[in-house]
């Protein structure tokens, strides 16, 4: 073996053993599914907050922001980000606290405890859809930087057939690691392993940058000459353009994907969504002693967002600027692998593998997390309603370590189909494919939620049922998905009308949680709710 591969080997399987160390030897001592979920709700908020930083912050995010910005070479992705941290204070003043109120483990039996089973087991299973969708979606991701190595170490790259396999295997290594600490070691053993991961994962994005940054002649002068300076619509945009008026100007800001109206209504309501409704987000804040701890460590985390996506958005346009002043014949089609062809290529010795283990850390601290709330919500909503009713805290235990183990084997199955997908087209972005999963159902959770926490008298089961499914609906229409399916078959099942927009992901939940709650809170609440005391 090359004598600096070694080295760069070294220092990735040095990051395995510590990441699998740290999780078992924190997990350890659980005796009951409060342990396993809760942590005994005895994590500090700062491990908290550096928890949440990991789950947002997958492989999808360490490749597909600097794509981004390499694709468009501007920052107007960061518009996305405003809108984060208002929905975490309006998140942590309406939802933590009745989470709290209720003593939930899963955050769906809030809606049995104001609604009904019906409504809960709706709400779960949705979630756990969704989770499994996107999560399985986004983890073929970190397989990314294999593929490439196999090309550098080989010299040749490697046909469609083995770069599925090499996907595929990776996937499955990924998976089978971070799967025996979250199944041993619940969720302390999550978090402080995102702690680790996180840290590992801004500091090397930040080391990516300054190497960059100083492997570019003449510094600034060069980037702003190539780039042709740099102006406010380069982060701000409206979208509305003047040569339109009236419904046509309004329409046309509705298709395009970042925007200022994007980011500060629709990137809120995506993040209510994902924070607010979302199991696998909202489960590590439930870990926190208290209300007030919980909501300091979720407003942190939306303030720590901007700089965090500031920094992957500078890489993607510094890599631009780096392969105009440096042509690569070599470089990969798809803007998705730019950044691991720099990291495998020019990166030094040691910090390449630093780099490395900073894509796996990326990868697995978003899946140790899906995995538990999955686990979690199954066993809650489920297992210990429907399987097992009179289970012991030694029993769900149990079962909550076979749903882990179960739900990734299922991961692998989804990451692998979406390798497939991506190999095929190899231009297709990912994070438009990764928002856009939560975007077709999270509108229907969060319009649902707001039905039982900001009304007292409200919404049915029959009536939240069908408010979910017209609000999918509506979602489906608005972003075209029926055509999208049908052109996969070469057909066309309707002409959408001149005057409805064919709106961009930032929408979808928005315009998805708006139809559901007026269409949910058209139905009374058919039974007496006594909130607890």
């Amino acid at each position: 073996m090359d004598g600096r591969l070694a080295i760069d080997s070294a220092v990735l399987l040095l990051y395995f053993v510590i990441i699998v160390s740290i999780g078992l030897y924190m997990g350890r001592k659980e005796e009951n599914l409060k342990d396993f979920a809760l942590g005994a709700r005895q994590i500090p908020w700062w491990a908290v907050l550096a928890s949440l930083i990991a789950a947002e912050t997958s492989a999808g995010t360490f490749f597909g922001t600097p794509g981004e910005a390499f694709t468009l070479r501007n920052y107007t992705y960061l518009q996305l980000a405003f809108g984060t941290i208002l929905a975490r204070i309006l998140v942590s003043y309406i939802f933590i606290k009745p989470y709290y109120d209720y003593k939930v483990y899963s955050i769906y039996e809030y809606l049995t405890a104001r609604f009904g089973v019906p409504t809960k087991n709706a709400a779960s299973a949705v979630f756990m859809i969704t989770r499994l969708l996107a999560s399985g979606a986004r983890l073929y991701v970190a397989a990314i930087a294999l593929a490439l190595a196999y090309e550098m170490i080989t010299g040749t790259r490697p046909n469609q057939t083995q770069t599925l396999w090499i996907y595929v295997g990776a996937t499955i290594a990924i998976v089978i690691l971070t799967a025996i600490y979250t199944t041993l070691g619940g969720i302390k053993a999550v978090i402080w392993t995102d702690l680790i991961q996180a840290s590992i994962m801004i500091g090397s994005a930040l080391v990516a940058l300054g190497l960059l940054y100083s492997a570019i002649p003449g510094g600034f002068h060069e980037i702003a000459q190539r780039h042709g300076g740099f102006h406010l619509s380069d982060l701000i945009t409206t979208g509305l353009d003047p040569a339109k008026h009236g419904w046509d100007r309004i329409k046309g800001m509705f298709e395009i994907e970042y925007t200022i109206f994007a980011g500060l209504i629709g990137s809120t309501f995506i993040t209510m969504g994902t924070h607010g409704t979302d199991q696998d987000m909202v489960q590590r804040m439930l870990t926190a002693p208290d209300v007030r701890r919980s909501r300091r460590s979720l407003i942190l985390s939306g303030l720590a967002d901007i700089p965090i996506a500031f920094t992957f958005l500078s890489i993607g346009l510094l890599l631009w600027v780096y392969y105009q002043a440096h042509p690569d014949p070599a470089l990969p089609k798809s803007p998705n692998e730019t950044f691991c062809h720099f990291i495998l290529y020019q990166m030094p010795v040691g910090l390449r593998g630093l780099l490395l283990a900073g894509i796996f850390a990326t990868a697995m601290g978003s899946l140790s997390t899906a995995l538990n709330a999955l686990a979690t919500s199954f066993t809650r909503d489920w297992y210990e309603t429907y399987i097992h009713r009179n289970a012991t805290g030694g029993e769900s235990l149990r079962a909550v370590r076979w749903a882990t183990v179960w739900f990734s084997v299922l991961m692998i199955l989804v990451a692998s189909t979406t390798s497939y997908l991506v190999i095929v087209h190899p231009k297709v972005r990912i994070i438009p494919i990764v928002l856009s999963i939560f975007g077709y159902t999270y509108g229907s959770l969060l319009g649902v939620f707001f039905a039982g926490i900001l009304t007292k008298s409200r919404g049915n089961n029959f009536g939240n049922i069908l408010a979910m499914i017209i609000g999918f609906i509506v979602v489906a229409i608005l972003s075209g998905l029926p055509n999208g399916i049908a052109s996969i078959f070469g057909a066309k099942l309707y002409t959408q009308p001149s005057w409805l927009p064919l709106m961009e992901f930032p929408w979808w939940i928005c315009f998805g949680t708006i139809v559901t709650f007026f269409v949910a809170i058209l139905f009374r609440t058919d039974r007496e709710h006594r909130p607890p005391a």
